[in-house]
């Protein structure tokens, strides 16, 4: 009997989890912060923590289970939290910057971060985008915080105790605070950062009380001194206290920031002004579902569907606002490029190598105001900097190769953004181009190499020189296509759409892949296309071989014609999953993460290699393009802590996984061009800027049924691999009729195939 009511019980558990979710209310629910948190250094499952934040917000909100200044500053397997840190952190690689943190703490007086750190579980934890609770057991308190842009909202919930306090911490690398009794109030600065920064970087902050301080000790460094209203140092921070009559009685605190002033501070507190802390979290609710709203989708498993949301949130997280608003509402910012206060819009934390890929595309396609925004953000950096940041974080950092600034400005250009100055954009494209920046990852490091040799050789001492140089290919290909919409010379377009075709001259007809080239023009020896690093970056020959984004077709002819090529694209995932570490002295993560995911040498845990699935529709068999697509969405991501298969990535990993979900992916930004893969759900809508929609619909999709079988585009047949941004956007009806077998003759004729430069640049 009991071994029937268990087999009763398993047998509905799995019937209710395979039923699919018809109606979306409220994205919001489906949303896990915490998929991605359960991630150490050796091994990313996400790398991610919980950002308790608005859409693109200006200051994020996070648990802090990490000791001060660790970049993994939350994890999922973490029992103790030690603060509840404002962070403007992009990844735990880039660190964070202008971080702080208050802690509730009841007993004994302690600012030691290890002393006041309190047991938790996350049984007893609510986490959300919007709003996030925690009881934190050795205090008997429950911490709640609610943020908006620039602001947040604190309510502290404490037993009945005459010792109740908050502990304000300003971290250290040089810190201030001062406590005004009289208004409850705090205010103070940290200067704590990454790099990235000018030499007068703060980030100002204040906190105001809803009732008096009973009494006021700071500290500096380990010393606590009571009735001490104001201090600076290397490390310090306030403690406050309480008196709490009954149990259950609750402090709230209203918190802003500013990276201009104090006094601007206070004007941000402006966001929360007298509303109360559940309004805003209302408010905070709204939002989020508004945003997230704009997409819509049905007819998937509830993994499913919480997996799409929680990666669509990480989606509109970054590249943060990094602006606010004077006493007039003027739109202002502090330039982290030249340390002033100057008018205009500025956004920060993104490394275009990881999301020029879909992130940029995919606000270009849903939030084109935004991107806008960007844009001009954008302008503004190189005015105030002399060179388009490649990775901002707040500013200039040095890391990553690439220039591909070119298809983040060229892409938002040719699907139709206006209202900034695309021409000085362009000047600054042509900058970073044509020379070596102030620092290897501005402009183009081997730049003097590349425009005479058209490669970047592989004997100057310049690392990952084959990466730099696809890169640069497929970036003048953007500049090529921006230079054309904006009517720019003959000649001009005709050098950019030359130096496009560099790709080939490091493809190695022994090996059929790309490898390095000495300044001789012999390639590099011995050649090891499993070897990581060296001449390529975070991967191997077999992953960076199909950068040619601009030029599948000219890519296939290389390697022996379509027939070749589709046998090359499989034995990225028959391979074993080998690798030498030489060049980096030990297995890195994405390494490990490419070896444990049991699919050959494909590794979707880092961005090189991840649009190459969908490399299948320009040869001619777009079903093993639907086929790969599916296998990875349903074995690399889940919505749990271990959720992702490497670091996500400032929205790049997730924004594959919407755009694949939805059945199309932008392999060539800079184009109009968006390839097929096979939708997930049964129906999905996006909600487009004016009002129109793209209506996607596939009844008879689910697990078996991944291939397509035809297809209509606005009510007509639709036989091609690709689909165009500027018709998608007038409105769009796509009808799919999914199976459980591919459809062998669909896509396959030339004229079918998507984009590439040598075959049919003028469509």
């Amino acid at each position: 009997m009991r071994q029937s009511l268990i087999l009763l019980f398993t047998l509905v558990t799995q019937a209710l989890q395979a039923q699919d979710v018809t109606h979306v209310e409220r994205p919001l629910d489906y949303v896990n912060v915490l998929m991605g948190t359960q991630s150490v250094h050796l091994l990313s499952n996400g790398n991610t923590y919980p950002a308790i934040a608005r859409p693109w917000g200006m200051n994020f909100w996070s648990p802090q289970t990490g000791k001060m200044g660790d970049g993994w500053m939350y994890t999922y397997t973490a029992d103790k939290i030690r603060g509840f840190k404002q962070t403007h952190q992009p990844s735990p690689w880039m660190n964070d910057y202008g971080q702080f943190a208050l802690m509730p703490i009841t007993g004994r007086r302690t600012f030691d971060e290890n002393e006041r750190a309190s047991w938790f579980s996350h049984k007893a934890e609510v986490a959300q985008p919007h709003y996030y609770s925690v009881y934190l057991a050795d205090y008997d308190v429950t911490t709640e915080l609610t943020p908006t842009q620039r602001a947040a909202r604190f309510r502290f919930t404490f037993p009945k105790t005459d010792s109740a306090y908050v502990v304000v911490d300003a971290f250290d690398k040089g810190s201030y605070v001062k406590v005004v009794p009289g208004e409850n109030k705090i205010v103070g600065y940290t200067t704590r950062n990454s790099g990235g920064v000018p030499d007068n970087f703060k980030n100002y902050f204040v906190i105001v009380f809803d009732r008096p301080f009973a009494n006021v000790g700071t500290f500096a460094d380990s010393v606590l001194v009571d009735d001490r209203l104001e201090i600076q140092a290397d490390h310090v921070g306030t403690i406050v206290g309480f008196q709490i009559g009954d149990r259950g009685e609750q402090v709230e605190a209203k918190v802003a920031s500013s990276f201009i002033s104090i006094e601007q501070a206070e004007l941000n507190l402006r966001e929360i002004g007298n509303k109360d802390f559940e309004t805003i979290k209302q408010e905070g609710a709204d939002q989020w579902n508004a945003e997230l709203g704009k997409v819509s989708v049905a007819g998937g498993t509830i993994d499913q569907v919480r997996t799409f949301y929680s990666c669509l949130y990480r989606t509109i997280l970054f590249p943060r606002m990094f602006y606010e608003y004077d006493a007039d509402g003027n739109v202002i910012h502090y330039s982290p490029y030249n340390g002033k206060v100057l008018p205009g819009y500025m956004f920060t934390d993104t490394g275009f190598w990881d999301t020029f890929r879909a992130l940029f595309p995919f606000l270009n396609l849903v939030y084109p105001e935004m991107n806008r925004q960007m844009q001009e953000g954008l302008v503004n950096a190189y005015k105030e900097g002399g060179w388009l940041p490649e990775w901002a974080s707040p500013g200039y950092r040095n890391i990553m190769v690439g220039n591909n600034s070119a298809s983040v400005v060229a892409d938002a250009y040719i699907k139709g953004l206006r209202g900034y100055d695309i021409e000085k954009l362009y000047e600054g494209l042509l900058k970073g181009a044509n020379n070596a920046g102030p620092i290897t990852a501005v402009g183009r490091a081997g730049a003097e190499y590349y425009t005479t040799l058209g490669y970047v050789p592989y004997d100057v001492k310049i690392n990952e020189n084959a990466a730099r140089t696809l890169e640069y290919a497929y970036d003048d290909f953007a500049i090529y296509q921006l230079a054309k919409a904006l009517g720019r010379p003959a000649d001009e377009i005709a050098l950019y759409r030359e130096r496009s075709f560099n790709y080939r001259k490091l493809f190695d007809k022994e090996t059929g892949l790309m490898r390095g080239k000495n300044k001789d023009g012999n390639f590099q020896r011995p050649f090891n296309p499993f070897k990581w690093g060296d001449a390529f970056t975070e991967g191997n020959s077999w992953h960076y071989s199909w950068s040619v984004f601009q030029d599948v077709e000219g890519l296939a002819q290389l390697m022996g014609g379509h027939a070749a090529f589709v046998q090359k694209l499989d034995s990225v995932f028959s391979l074993p999953p080998v690798f030498d570490h030489s060049y980096y002295g030990f297995t890195i993560h994405e390494i490990r993460e490419m070896q444990i995911a049991n699919m050959g040498q494909y590794a979707h845990g880092n961005q090189p290699i991840q649009h190459m699935i969908y490399l299948y529709n320009y040869a001619g068999a777009p079903w093993k393009a639907q086929h790969w697509v599916r296998e990875t969405m349903e074995r690399m991501y889940l919505p749990t802590p271990d959720g992702y298969c490497g670091d996500e990535d400032n929205g790049q990993t997730s924004a594959w996984y919407v755009f694949s979900a939805l059945g199309f992916y932008p392999v060539t930004p800079a184009t109009d061009e968006y390839v097929l893969g096979a939708p997930l759900f049964k129906k999905a809508t996006i909600q487009l800027a004016d009002g129109k929609t793209i209506e996607i619909q596939a009844p008879n999709n689910g697990k078996e049924n991944r291939y397509i079988r035809s297809a209509k585009f606005n009510g007509q047949e639709y036989g091609k691999n690709y689909l165009t941004h500027s018709e998608l956007v007038k409105g769009a009806l796509l009808q799919f009729d999914m199976g459980d077998e591919p459809n062998l003759t669909r896509g396959t004729k030339p004229g079918d195939f998507p984009f590439s430069l040598s075959l049919n640049e003028e469509r």
